[in-house]
C-alpha cells in the first residue's frame, strides 16, 4: 500500500469534509447564535460519552483482529453483537433519565439523544470493519459524504425553523445512510462466533477502551464541565474556537488512521525495522499542519472567530491554547497509535489512565476560576503529561529515532510563513485597505500555508522525497 498516497486520499476527503461542516456551522452560529450552537455541542457530547460507553473498544479490537487476517467474520458478527447489546442498553437508561438530559441541554432532546447514539454505534461498526479489511480509502472518502449529506440537511431544517432539533436530526439521517453505504462495501460476511472470539475481542478492548475515553476527555471534558459551569452562550463560543483547532488535527487523523493497519501487519508479522519506520514516518508528519497552524492562530485568531459572528471573539484568548493542545496530543496520538499496533493495549491503558486523570482534575480546578482560558490550559497541559508518558513508554518497547530535525524545520517554515503574513496583513491594512473580514482571512490563509509549504519544500530533503515518492506519476 502506497501509505503517503492512502494518507492523502484520507485527509483530503476529510478536508472536504470539514470545509462542508464548516459552512454549515458558520450558518448556525450566524442564524441562531451562540447559545443554541453552545446546546448543540452539548448534545454531541452527551452521545460521545454514550458511544463510548456503548463501544468499549470494541470497535478497536475489531479492526485489529480482522487486520490479523484470521476468522475475520468471527471477529466481526462477535463486534456488532456485542455492541448492538450495550446500545440498546444505554438507550433505555436515557429514556429512564430522560428529564436529567433535557434539563442539562435546555431542551426536550432525550429521543433525538437516542437516536444518535444508535446510528453512530452502527456507523463506527461498519467504520472499523472496513479498516480492519485495510479499507482506510473508502473510511476517508465517506468522510465528506456524510458532512456534506447532513449539512444539507440540517441547514434545511433550521432554515424551516427546526433549529436546535433540526441539527440534531440532520445528523442521524447523515449518520444512519453513511453506515448504510459502508455496510454495502463491506466483503466480510457473518460467521457464528465461538467463545474464544468473544475472548480475544475482550482482551485486547479491556484496555483499549480506555484509549476511546482519552479521546473524548481530551475533545468533551471541558465543553461538559463549561457546561456545568457557564451559560450555553459560552459554551458556544468555546465550541467555535475548538472546530478551527479540531479542523487542524484532519491530516495526523489521517496519517495514524492510514498507519495503524500497516503496524499491526509488520508487527504480527515480525518486522520490526518496518514498525520503527512506521512510527517515524508517523512523528515527521503528525505535526506537518498543526505547526503552521499554531502561528495562524496566534496571528489570526480574532479574524477567524469574526467569522462567526462578533460575539464568538472573545474566543481568540483561547483558540492558539487549544491548538497548541491538539499539536501535543496529535503527537500523542501517534504514540499511541503505534503501541496499540504492536499490541500493547496495557501500556496504552495506564497512559491514557494518567491523562483523563490529568484533563479532569485540571478542568475542575481551572473553569471556576479562569473561565474559558482555564479549560484550554488544562486540555493542553494534560496532553502535555500524555505524550511524556507516550515517549517513554514506546521508545522502551522499540528503538526508534525521534525525527527532532524535521519538526525543528517545519517550525523554521511557519515562522518564514508568520513572517510574510505579517507583512501581507500590514499592507492590506495601511495600503490596500481591503476592508472585508473573510477575504482577507481567506487571502492570508491562501498566502500562509502556500510561503509555509514552500519553504519547507526547500529546506526538507526528507518532504521533498515523501512528495516526489508519492506523486501519482511516480512509479
Amino acid at each position: 500500500m502506497r501509505i503517503g498516497q492512502t494518507s492523502f486520499v484520507v485527509f483530503a476527503s476529510k478536508l472536504l469534509g470539514s470545509a462542508l461542516g464548516f459552512v454549515a456551522t458558520l450558518y448556525f452560529a450566524r442564524t441562531l447564535g451562540a447559545a443554541v450552537l453552545g446546546q448543540y455541542a452539548l448534545v454531541l457530547a452527551i452521545v460521545a460519552w454514550l458511544s463510548l460507553a456503548g463501544n468499549l473498544g470494541i470497535s478497536g479490537a475489531i479492526t485489529k483482529r480482522m487486520t490479523e487476517g484470521t476468522d475475520t467474520p468471527a471477529y466481526a458478527t462477535a463486534g456488532a453483537l456485542v455492541v448492538a447489546a450495550f446500545g440498546l442498553a444505554l438507550g433505555a437508561l436515557v429514556f429512564l433519565f430522560d428529564e436529567a438530559v433535557n434539563a442539562y441541554v435546555g431542551e426536550p432532546v432525550a429521543p433525538l439523544v437516542v437516536a444518535l447514539l444508535l446510528l453512530g454505534l452502527f456507523q463506527s461498526l461498519t467504520n472499523s470493519a472496513l479498516q480492519g479489511e485495510r479499507k482506510v480509502h473508502i473510511t476517508g472518502l465517506l468522510t465528506p459524504v456524510g458532512i456534506a449529506v447532513r449539512s444539507v440537511i440540517q441547514i434545511a431544517l433550521v432554515f424551516v425553523g427546526s433549529e436546535l432539533v433540526g441539527m440534531i436530526a440532520g445528523y442521524a439521517i447523515a449518520n444512519f445512510l453513511v453506515a448504510v453505504v459502508g455496510l454495502g462495501l463491506l466483503s466480510v460476511g457473518v460467521a457464528r462466533p465461538s467463545r474464544k472470539h468473544f475472548a480475544s475481542l475482550y482482551e485486547y478492548a479491556k484496555f483499549s477502551w480506555l484509549g476511546g475515553l482519552q479521546s473524548r476527555s481530551f475533545n468533551d471534558v471541558d465543553v461538559l464541565l463549561l457546561g456545568v459551569f457557564l451559560q450555553s452562550s459560552l459554551v458556544g463560543v468555546y465550541s467555535a474556537a475548538w472546530s478551527i483547532a479540531k479542523f487542524l488535527t484532519l491530516f495526523d487523523s489521517a496519517v495514524s488512521s492510514t498507519l495503524f493497519p500497516e503496524l499491526s501487519r509488520a508487527d504480527a508479522e515480525g518486522r520490526q525495522s518496518s514498525v520503527a519506520g512506521l512510527v517515524e514516518d508517523s512523528l515527521t508528519y503528525g505535526g506537518l499542519v498543526l505547526i503552521p497552524g499554531l502561528f495562524g492562530g496566534i496571528l489570526l485568531g480574532d479574524r477567524l472567530l469574526r467569522i462567526y459572528g462578533p460575539e464568538f471573539v472573545t474566543g481568540a484568548s483561547v483558540l492558539w491554547i487549544l491548538i497548541a493542545a491538539t499539536l501535543l496530543y496529535g503527537y500523542q496520538k501517534q504514540l499511541l497509535n503505534a503501541l496499540n499496533g504492536i499490541d500493547r493495549p496495557k501500556a496504552t491503558f495506564r497512559i491514557n489512565a494518567a491523562f483523563i486523570a490529568a484533563n479532569v482534575i485540571l478542568n475542575v480546578l481551572l473553569i471556576p476560576t479562569v473561565g474559558l482560558v482555564g479549560a484550554a490550559v488544562a486540555t493542553a497541559l494534560s496532553a502535555g503529561v500524555g505524550v511524556v508518558l507516550a515517549l517513554v513508554t514506546l521508545r522502551s518497547e522499540i528503538e526508534f529515532e525521534i525525527p527532532l530535525g524535521e519538526i525543528a524545520r517545519q517550525f523554521a517554515a511557519a515562522a518564514a510563513m508568520a513572517a510574510v503574513v505579517v507583512g501581507v496583513e500590514t499592507l492590506l491594512r495601511t495600503a490596500i485597505d481591503l476592508n472585508h473580514n473573510f477575504a482577507t482571512v481567506v487571502l492570508l490563509v491562501a498566502v500562509g500555508a502556500g510561503t509555509y509549504f514552500i519553504t519547507l519544500f526547500g529546506i526538507s530533503e526528507a518532504f521533498r522525497s515523501t512528495v516526489f515518492d508519492n506523486s501519482p506519476f511516480h512509479s
